[in-house]
Formats: structure tokens, sequence, C-alpha cells
């Protein structure tokens, strides 16, 4: 009978143990759940964090983010209204927004991310198809910021105006994606576009389009910047020679003057009297003497030649 009595107090107990453990849930503050009986929801969805109580055995805790989540989408091949193939790779911000609702319509995050893949590659595609590659690429008009006319030349045809812009696109098929997701539970809160690239046999073409254009430009550049240098060698040797000529002319002149001087002092010397014209005759006889006589050479003299008389003075 004890033992019988001791085998009922366990089960019980077993089965109080196990009712309090089914019984509770704890929500995170970045957690919400929904509660369901047999498969459906009960009442409104649980958002408040702490310790909840349920139905232990017959409801279940449902839990789901509360959290911003990602979804990345693929890289799709996508013809632009100018028609031209470009890979698009995109992403996304969103969120669930009303658990409920998304319980019922998708089941878990597995099913949204299946659905906005639908949805935001379908919105994408369109929007792509509906715009030129500037508009996808370039978010704004812009001027040229450059000095040389020949870049300017260059750049003028990659900043043709854009009326939509890749920033408006953007926008455009979040907003569209959120009407058709508006009954699901969810809503975006941010996509982007996050790279655009050429297919590959184009992006060949248009990179070897790039280099012949730009070995273009650095040929002209090249062919203005020999055209400046010879201008620049021309104009150095023509100051070069200027400054030759003007410094020999100004040497000359210095030159004269000095000769002038000098004769003005030999002058004011041989005229200041008699014995020093004769040291001055002395002098120069002997100069010419010291410049035109040496050892091997001979000499013939007249007898009223300078050279004689002072020869024929030395005792």
């Amino acid at each position: 009978m004890k033992q019988a009595k001791g085998i009922i107090t366990a089960v019980i107990g077993v089965v109080i143990l196990l009712t309090a453990l089914d019984g509770f849930y704890i929500v995170h503050e970045t957690e919400q759940v929904i509660i369901t009986q047999f498969g459906d929801p009960v009442g409104d969805a649980v958002t408040d964090p702490g310790l909840k109580f349920k139905i232990p055995f017959v409801q279940t805790a449902n839990y789901f983010e509360k959290r911003y989540l990602e979804w990345d989408g693929d890289r799709n091949q996508i013809p632009t209204k100018d028609k031209k193939f470009i890979f698009v790779d995109s992403y996304a911000r969103w969120q669930i927004t009303d658990p409920l609702q998304f319980y019922q319509r998708l089941g878990n995050e597995r099913g949204a991310q299946s659905r906005l893949d639908d949805i935001l590659d379908g919105e994408t595609r369109n929007a792509i198809a509906a715009h030129d590659l500037l508009e996808i690429v370039r978010s704004s008009n812009r001027e040229p910021d450059t000095t040389g006319a020949l870049m300017l030349e260059v750049v003028e045809d990659s900043l043709e105006d854009i009326n939509t812009g890749r920033q408006q696109i953007q926008e455009d098929i979040q907003e569209l994606a959120n009407q058709r997701t508006s009954d699901l539970g969810i809503q975006i809160l941010d996509f982007r576009i996050k790279r655009v690239n050429y297919v590959e046999d184009v992006r060949r073409t248009v990179y070897d389009r790039m280099i012949s254009e730009r070995n273009r430009i650095a040929d002209e550049f090249r062919s203005e910047g020999q055209g400046e240098a010879s201008r620049i060698n021309g104009e150095k040797e023509r100051d070069l020679a200027r400054i030759q000529s003007e410094a020999f002319r100004e040497a000359e002149i210095i030159r004269g003057e000095a000769d002038a001087k000098a004769a003005a002092i030999y002058n004011a010397a041989y005229n200041r009297n008699s014995q020093s014209r004769d040291l001055y005759s002395f002098i120069r006889t002997m100069n010419a003497y010291t410049k035109t006589i040496d050892k091997e050479t001979n000499i013939i003299l007249t007898t009223d030649s300078d050279f004689f008389r002072y020869l024929n003075s030395i005792d």
C-alpha cells in the first residue's frame, strides 16, 4: 500500500514538474511570440519581455525576431531600357511588424525570405528594364571638375543629364515592394543596389574601348607637352643668345673705355716732361726688345733706328 502511494506521489510530482516546465516561457527583448493552440493562433502577439504563462501541452510558443533582418538578393542578369545587359546585385533590410499576420501568411523566416526573393527580384527587374544604364549608375547630375579643354571634351559624353537616378530607382523599388508586402506582416526598411556590372563579353568590349580612349587622350596630352617643350626650349635659346650678345657688347664697351682711359694715362705721362717721354720711350723700346729678340735671333739695324740708338748708347 505504501509502495503504491509512493508511486502515485512520484507520478503526480513528475506531472506537476512537466506542467510547470511547459507552462512557462520567456520572452527576450529581441523576440516576439505567437501562442498557438493545436496550430491555430490564440490571442494577440506577445511583445513585452519577461516570464509568461501558457496552457501546458496544449499551447505552443512560436518565437519571431523583433530586430532588423537581412535579405541578400541573387546576382541577376537584367537588360536595361537601352538594351545593355548588366548584372545587378542588391540587398535589403526588413522587419516583422505584425507577428500574427506574419505567422498566418508566411509561417517563418524561411518562407519570408522566399517571398521577398519573388517580390524584390521582380520589382528590381521591372525598374532596371524601365530605365537607361546611366539612370541606374548615377544618382544626380554634376558638372565636370576640370580645367583642361581636352578633358572637358572627353567627359562631356559621360555626363549626360539624368531624370531619375539610382537613388530614386531604389526608393521606387522599396515603395512598390512594401505595397506588395503590406498584408504579410513585414516591412522593407531599406533597399539598395549593391553592385552593377556588365556581362563578361560586354565588359571586355567596354574595357577595350576605355583603354583605347585613354591612350588617345594620353597621346594628345603628350603631343601638347612636346609642343610646349619645343616652345620653351626655343625661348630659352633666344634668351640665351640675347643675354650673351648683350654681355659681349657690354664687355666690349668696358674694354674700349678701359683702353681709352689707359691711353689717356699714357699720353698724360708722356706729355708731362721730356725725361718722362724719354723714360717712356725707353721702356716701350725695352718691351719691344723682350718680345722680338731672343738668344737665337739675328737682327739687322740701321744707324738711325731706335733699336740701334739705345743699343749703341750702352757702354
